[in-house]
């Protein structure tokens, strides 16, 4: 494929992974392996799809800024230095991260990422249920409720694939029950941990800046006016799309590794 192949793979991936994360959540599914594709080496494309859906995060949080309300246990300020304390911390770790080990752990992530977004309707349930069921979890002490955060923004700095369904669940265990104040820390937590991951990734060196600017501009249109399109597709068949686009890319990263 050439170079002019390559930009329209690039654009038509980011395009899409943008609409899907405005209605669903998925695209990185769809950014890294087509980074990988063009022959971005692993580490690189996964620092790099990251800068190109920052915007998306950024906009889903001023989108949800009047429903933020920090999870019990936890405030306002403690929220945001734990996303960007785990954010750094796991944008470093992918930082000392060899392109070989990384690629070897690819699918790997891909496959417990899409198995988060397919159960994510019942992982959320359960996460209600042992809410509803304990007061002990109405009650989370800040400390496990630290812990908790701290594990899943580590994870986010490192690789953005199901991050979305992690916090939510985390969320719902720590007992938040209002669905737009959970969807908005969800962005929000996303959009600080990015941000710091992305800027320790830039000094890192492993961004490229040509590929990652262009699927920015392609990220921010899709998430703007392909999630119009994508509104119109039954939820049951587009998450379950989601679902095989990560099994058939967990698949090749198995493949090529």
């Amino acid at each position: 494929m050439d170079n002019l192949g390559h930009l329209a793979l690039l654009l038509v991936a980011a395009f899409a992974a943008g609409a899907l994360n405005a209605v669903a959540g998925g695209g990185s599914f769809l950014t890294l392996p087509a980074l990988v594709f063009t022959g971005v080496p692993p580490v690189v494309a996964n620092a790099t799809g990251t800068v190109a859906l920052l915007p998306g995060y950024m906009a889903g949080a001023w989108g949800f800024k009047d429903d933020m309300q920090s999870p019990p246990g936890l405030s306002m300020k403690q929220v945001i230095a734990l996303s960007l304390v785990g954010g750094s911390a796991g944008a470093a770790l992918l930082l000392f991260t060899p392109d070989e080990t990384f690629r070897k752990v690819v699918p790997w992530l891909l496959l417990a990422a899409t198995a988060m977004f397919a159960f994510a309707p019942q992982l959320r349930a359960w996460a209600s249920g042992k809410n509803a069921g304990s007061a002990t979890l109405k009650a989370t002490n800040t400390s496990k409720a630290a812990i908790g955060m701290l594990i899943v923004t580590v994870y986010g700095g490192y690789f953005n694939g199901g991050l979305g369904i992690l916090l939510l669940a985390l969320f719902g265990l720590l007992g938040q029950t209002q669905l737009n104040a959970m969807n908005g820390m969800k962005n929000l937590v996303s959009a600080l941990l990015t941000a710091i991951a992305v800027t320790i990734y830039a000094v890192g060196g492993i961004v490229q800046w040509e590929q990652a600017l262009v699927m920015m501009v392609a990220a921010t249109a899709g998430g703007y006016g392909g999630a119009r399109v994508a509104r119109k597709i039954p939820a049951h068949i587009l998450r379950w799309g989601i679902v095989a686009t990560g099994l058939v890319m967990a698949g090749l990263f198995f493949a090529r590794g």
